[in-house]
């Protein structure tokens, strides 16, 4: 879906306040009220995407998911200005004349003692029969008939371990993933088998408990040409349902093997949607973090999609003082404690934070390990900003959570009683 689409205006109303407290021992300060979300649809702004763009994008990212490049940038070149070049023949071949000259400009993609880049395959793909894109900001249906699968205790551990590292789940929670186990059946299949055939419509998702298959694309001057591989894991046919179009690619199966299938409909409504309502729920989180004015709206947006969510059962430790960081949280239910080591090892309560805080930064900012330990009271649902998205997206409030290694320092001397007692933060 589009992050254009996803846009919400900024609530002119909402009070200021000034920057609190409490990241590594507690960000305390309530968190303003939200915008009602009706009023945020009525003024959310709607933006027309070029039909040529939309074109453009989805065909380059087809070609990224079949050919998977381990050089992302150096494949955009090569691939737009592959383009560029048939363009370019094109034109000259209608005119029947001699090739069109080559701008000053184009002697930055090469010179004369260059070789000219080769473009990477572009694989040719039919247009889809479904007429309409889905959006999920405009899917009002929440609920909708639950489908359940019947599956023994040893099928749904099995398919468990099957999805636990596939990339369009992580976003969901624990329900929503039971909800996904749920609708997953099994499809048994035998060596030689087509699991998927390239120009035929999407009709499920799938995920791989075990087996080989071979994945052959068809271009418009070769045919079923093996580009790679599955063995044993892994997952397949979400582009035909994520963008309504066409099946990319043929899968056969090499050897016998069982794939776990999801139907078009419940994908949408689980995975697509999920994720959408996940993103928006982090972005209304992120909006009351005052620390984090400073960033536009796509910055929130970058950011939203960077969280992960976690979850911790009342009691349960989620960081130690001494270990290496994995990361800052911001809290989206519940409240946590968190707790200093005095000298003599007994530990010391110096601060808990609530809905809508963050704690965790510290480490990260000082490159120090963990200043404290840090407990969940009741019931806990964490986002995660992992240590290489917090270098990535939170350089502009970099400044502003130095500063609040004072306030840490005054908790400190507040819990040990002396600032001879408090080893130094910075």
């Amino acid at each position: 879906f589009s992050r254009e689409c996803c846009r919400r205006p900024k609530d002119k109303n909402r009070r200021k306040r000034n920057v609190p407290s409490g990241e590594e021992y507690g960000n305390t300060e309530p968190p303003p009220p939200p915008s009602t979300r009706a009023s945020s649809n009525m003024n959310r702004p709607r933006y027309d995407v070029p039909p040529e763009l939309t074109n453009l994008l989805l065909e380059f990212t087809v070609n990224v998911m079949i050919e998977r490049p381990t050089d992302l940038v150096d494949y955009a070149v090569r691939y737009f200005t592959g383009l560029r070049e048939d363009r370019l023949r094109n034109a000259s071949s209608q005119q029947q004349s001699r090739p069109p000259a080559i701008d000053e400009n184009d002697e930055a993609v090469y010179s004369d003692d260059e070789e000219p880049i080769k473009p990477p395959t572009r694989f040719s793909r039919r247009k889809s029969v479904f007429a309409e894109h889905y959006d999920p900001a405009e899917d009002e249906d929440d609920e909708g008939p639950k489908v359940v699968h019947p599956k023994s205790d040893e099928q749904r551990e099995r398919l468990s371990q099957a999805v636990r590292n596939i990339l369009l789940f992580k976003s969901l929670d624990g329900l929503q993933m039971k909800e996904v186990i749920d609708a997953m059946f099994e499809r048994k299949v035998k060596a030689g088998e087509t699991v998927i055939k390239q120009g035929d419509d999407g009709d499920n998702f799938y995920v791989i408990q075990n087996g080989t298959y071979n994945i052959f694309v068809s271009t418009d001057t070769e045919k079923n040409k093996l580009v790679g591989k599955y063995e044993n894991s892994g997952s397949f046919g979400e582009l035909a349902l994520m963008y309504n179009m066409p099946r990319a690619a043929t899968i056969t199966a090499v050897s016998e093997g069982s794939l776990w299938a999801m139907n078009r409909q419940t994908f949408r409504r689980i995975v697509l949607k999920s994720a959408f309502k996940k993103r928006k729920e982090y972005e209304t989180l992120l909006e009351r973090v005052p620390m984090l004015k400073s960033l536009n709206h796509y910055e929130r947006m970058n950011l939203a999609d960077a969280l992960t969510p976690r979850s911790f059962a009342d009691g349960e430790l989620i960081i130690k003082q001494g270990d290496e960081a994995d990361g800052m949280y911001f809290l989206e239910d519940g409240m946590v404690r968190i707790v200093v080591k005095k000298n003599g090892g007994t530990e010391m309560e110096v601060s808990r934070v609530s809905k809508g805080g963050y704690f965790g930064e510290l480490a990260l900012l000082t490159k120090k390990p963990r200043a404290a330990t840090v407990y969940a009271v009741g019931a806990v649902k964490l986002a995660l900003l992992d240590v290489s998205a917090f270098e990535r997206l939170l350089g502009p409030c970099k400044e502003i959570m130095m500063r609040n290694i004072d306030q840490y320092e005054e908790q400190m001397v507040q819990a040990f009683g002396s600032k001879a007692n408090v080893s130094d933060l910075r």
